[in-house]
């Protein structure tokens, strides 16, 4: 009897223990999930910490472009620490490291690049002057270059916009308060100039030219580093009213040089660039290593101090070429026109067959253009503008690492002058049904894209 009480008693004992002790709440903390694509903003990749339910499967998803794998289900019991005869007890929840996240830019590992080496082309009218040189200085941009159209800026003969000239003003005076040098790129002669108003062209009388580059330089003696006179000449667009004609364009240059040089004897002169377009109809364009060939052959390296050139590299990586036996582009991937390597290979070639070894060549423009992050008005995801369908083979990301390569590339090569980037900042004049902004380092919602970040951070230890 007494056993059976001491049993009793026992039992009792075990009940009222097991009544009281606290149940452990269960829950399971995860690492900080990194991103499935690199974040394409400047805010930092998302860390929020997400909590599982008992038994419930964990997802973490795996480096950009990779399969996400379920981790091993775990099973919580509600009260761990007491097990009853009949359980076995579960295993410690394994601890799972935090993920790194991934940047939401590439990292730059090249050779260091000097300050002059990076060179932005700016959107300037009715922008704020101070928000433009805080990105220059953010980007440590040792050159900024700045569209001039003559027939804005002189609309009638002698009468030059205020307006116009008041920013341009501006910019230059605060440029050279951040050690920053300015180059101006001259053309489209004013519609008084021109025997005909359809496009844009050359003026009649290439002396109206002369004076005009003889006002800026006197205005901005001192001042602005460098001019580049004309753009994209071997272009009908450019150069309407006139048969194309490489004889005639060095020609012009060679008055515009005239009137920089008896203002402003140490600014510098740069060819305008022929556009890089494959085609060679000799009325809608000509050939640009073609056009090139005809400028070197009429006397350009005697005039000029830098050559330009604007090897664009539409889809393609910085350094594939047009003879390689796969291209990674759907389109514009079978003329040399359309590889940056190419153009300023064939370039340099052509200057050294020339006798112009000496004299470097200046990309004038550049870059890669991809539409990913660019929206419509309503938000919508905004596609490539017909002819700029190649777009839509360039991310966000491939732009930056395309454009970071072909720095390094021009670093390099000691006959590669500074490297003009198009653009900063073009979202701030035109919408999404221009190819433009795809080039652009700021989306519409001036949220830098991975390429600036890049470039901002290219130097980082």
């Amino acid at each position: 009897m007494y056993r059976i009480l001491a049993l009793l008693l026992t039992s009792l004992l075990f009940l009222t223990a097991c009544r009281d002790e606290p149940a452990a709440a269960p829950t399971a903390t995860l690492p900080p999930t990194p991103a499935a694509e690199p974040t394409t903003d400047d805010r930092p990749p998302t860390t929020d910490v997400a909590m599982a339910a008992p038994t419930s499967q964990v997802f973490i998803p795996a480096a950009p472009g990779g399969a996400v794998a379920p981790e091993p289900t775990v099973a919580v019991e509600a009260y761990p620490s007491l097990p009853r005869p009949t359980e076995t007890i579960a295993p410690p929840t394994p601890v799972v490291p935090t993920a790194t996240p991934e940047p939401d830019y590439p990292v730059y590992t090249g050779p260091p690049l000097d300050r002059d080496d990076i060179a932005i082309q700016i959107y300037l009218h009715r922008q704020d002057v101070r928000d433009l040189l805080r990105h220059l200085e953010a980007l440590d941009a040792g050159w900024v270059k700045v569209q001039v159209s003559w027939k804005l800026h002189e609309p009638r003969p002698g009468e030059y916009s205020e307006e116009l000239f008041g920013e341009l003003d501006r910019l230059v005076a605060g440029a050279n308060g951040q050690s920053v040098k300015v180059l101006l790129s001259v053309s489209k002669a004013p519609e008084w100039s021109r025997t005909v108003t359809e496009m844009d062209g050359p003026p009649a009388d290439y002396g109206q030219f002369e004076a005009f580059m003889h006002y800026l330089a006197t205005r901005y003696a001192g001042q602005v580093a460098a001019y580049e006179l004309w753009n994209e000449p071997n272009l009908q667009r450019e150069w309407n009213g006139t048969a194309l004609s490489a004889a005639d364009f060095v020609e012009l240059m060679r008055r515009g040089a005239a009137g920089v040089r008896s203002a402003d004897p140490a600014a510098l002169i740069i060819s305008g660039a022929p556009a890089t377009t494959g085609i060679n109809d000799g009325v809608n364009a000509i050939d640009d290593r073609v056009y090139f060939g005809a400028m070197l052959a009429a006397g350009v390296a005697g005039i000029v101090d830098g050559v330009g050139v604007h090897p664009y590299g539409w889809a393609n990586p910085p350094d594939s070429r047009a003879a390689d036996a796969t291209q990674v582009s759907s389109s514009h991937n079978n003329h040399p026109s359309f590889f940056f390597a190419d153009t300023l290979e064939d370039y340099h070639a052509m200057l050294v067959a020339a006798g112009a070894a000496g004299t470097q060549l200046w990309p004038t423009e550049f870059g890669w253009g991809t539409f990913e992050g660019i929206v419509t008005e309503d938000g919508a995801p905004a596609a490539p503008p017909p002819g700029s369908e190649f777009m839509a083979d360039n991310s966000e990301w491939e732009q930056a690492v395309y454009t970071l390569r072909a720095y390094a590339m021009a670093h390099e090569r000691e006959w590669v002058g500074p490297m003009f980037l198009w653009n900063l900042n073009f979202t701030a004049a035109l919408g999404p049904e221009f190819q433009e902004v795809g080039y652009s380092l700021l989306r519409f919602d001036e949220s830098r894209r991975p390429v600036y970040r890049a470039l901002e951070h290219r130097n980082d230890e």
